[in-house]
């Protein structure tokens, strides 16, 4: 029989008998049911966020050093519990086995650097014009935050959040994406399981458009984080906006890789390959757009397309598998829409382009890894997330237009460039309109120390990760002291 799974408020994991309940299948093969999910309602959003209200007052008022304590326990067990977790990933994500203990390595450094960063929140001293006067600011928790993960990195965006926001002193209710369910209910376990007391951590499944406007729109919500569509992220914003709600949206990209003429290109061809198509494209991060310029774009095209045809597709649970499948039939639907889309503008389709289907394949969410060239910017293809394993190779004269091009789309989340030109480096790393620019490096690379998050069309709100995790989930307060 098909397991049923909780939600957890208050303290207490509750069945939800009498609640209807959503599948939640294996893109690998859509006849694998891994479980049925409670569809929580508005009235179960409203008592997880009354319960997190309850708990604020006193968990709030524990050191920094007691609250470590508890999550320290929590990241001990992400450890040993590693291989367990990434199974459950691949299962609900698709992603391989490898990409999964990767996420989960993330978590566990993600994890470390904002626990310890946690016990580091330092106020400041401030000489006072006033005489007998001692001034000093310091920070305060907000109150109950909601997390809302998304399916793409179901065990990483979870910790990246939830593990500052408890360490600011916040209680949180969290809604996992409902293609991963299982692996958000797995990262909750860890902090019950360490002590964490009753109310402070919550966690409910179901709909985004139900949940989603509860958490998003109640006034005992202090803040949101979310990651997910740019879409999605702009409606969060708009409804948060009436009640004065502070937001942090990760959202979209349309990142572009950069090569110039004095290009390493075997390392470039390299690192857009993995980017582009590592997680089955499904990554905010991940390379779409390769802008090459007209003198060795034949060259790196031909290795690119010698590394995209190695790429073995199959179930992520194959060791020897180096792309799994997209992440359920509404993901797959929309990559192949966008594939069609391709080859009517008038790109040429190097390889790939369709559904991988028979043997293995049948049965799942499979996208052959696919490459189009002489793709220019004005077609969707360059322009919209496509969220796949597709990459667009598109040429250009020189410098100049390359830059332009890059920057010639709505999101601005992450960028590359290849050369061994400094001038040239800098100038990019100066002009691109990304938060999170790289040399001679893919552009998936990320850091846990160094803040995360995009501009334009691709974040909104003060960053995730790095130093500012904190910061967003904690609010300023000076206070004045007369002694004389």
């Amino acid at each position: 029989m098909t397991q049923t799974f909780p939600i957890y408020i208050n303290g207490q994991w509750e069945d939800m008998a009498d609640h209807p309940t959503f599948e939640q299948r294996c893109p690998a093969n859509l006849d694998e049911v891994t479980g049925l999910w409670p569809a929580s309602t508005r009235g179960d959003a409203q008592r997880a966020i009354e319960a997190a209200q309850e708990a604020f007052g006193p968990w709030s008022r524990w050191t920094v050093q007691r609250r470590a304590a508890i999550l320290k326990v929590a990241h001990e067990a992400m450890k040993r519990r590693r291989d367990e977790f990434a199974e459950i990933l691949t299962r609900e994500n698709g992603k391989t086995l490898t990409e999964s203990r990767t996420e989960i390595d993330s978590a566990i450094l993600e994890m470390e650097f904002q626990i310890h960063e946690g016990v580091r929140v330092y106020g400041q001293t401030a000489p006072s014009s006033m005489d007998g006067v001692f001034a000093y600011s310091t920070r305060q928790p907000l109150g109950v935050v909601a997390i809302i993960s998304p399916w793409n990195f179901p065990f990483n965006v979870p910790g990246r959040k939830i593990t500052p926001a408890l360490m600011a002193g916040n209680t949180c209710v969290f809604k996992p994406a409902s293609l991963t369910p299982q692996t958000g209910l797995k990262f909750v376990e860890l902090f019950v399981e360490a002590g964490l007391p009753a109310g402070v951590l919550n966690f409910i499944t179901g709909s985004g458009g139900t949940l989603g406007h509860e958490l998003v729109t109640h006034s005992l919500v202090k803040a949101i984080s979310f990651t997910g569509s740019t879409q999605v992220g702009r409606q969060i914003h708009q409804q948060a906006a009436r009640n004065m709600t502070r937001t942090q949206l990760e959202m979209g990209g349309k990142n572009a890789s950069v090569v110039l003429e004095d290009a390493d290109l075997d390392q470039a061809a390299e690192a857009v390959a993995k980017a582009a198509f590592a997680c089955a494209g499904q990554w905010c991060t991940s390379t779409s757009r390769a802008i090459v310029i007209h003198g060795v774009a034949a060259e790196f095209r031909e290795r690119v397309l010698e590394l995209t045809r190695q790429i073995k597709v199959g179930n992520g649970m194959d060791p020897a598998v180096a792309m799994g499948p997209v992440c359920g039939t509404q993901q797959l639907e929309s990559i192949l829409d966008y594939l069609k889309m391709g080859k009517e503008e008038g790109a040429t389709l190097l390889c790939g382009g369709g559904r991988m289907t028979g043997g293995e394949y049948k049965k799942g969410c499979f996208v052959e890894p696919t490459l189009f060239a002489d793709v220019q910017p004005e077609m969707r293809i360059a322009q919209e997330e496509i969220f796949g394993p597709v990459l667009s190779i598109m040429e250009v004269a020189d410098f100049e237009q390359a830059l332009q091009v890059a920057n010639q789309v709505d999101f601005g989340l992450s960028s590359s460039i290849f050369t061994s030109d400094l001038q040239k480096a800098f100038t990019f790393l100066e002009e691109t309109e990304v938060g999170l620019a790289h040399v001679n490096l893919m552009t998936a690379v990320k850091e846990p120390h160094l803040s995360f998050g995009g501009v334009k069309a691709s974040g909104f709100g003060l960053p995730e990760a790095g130093h500012t995790g904190i910061e967003f989930f904690s609010e300023h307060k000076v206070a004045y002291v007369k002694y004389r």
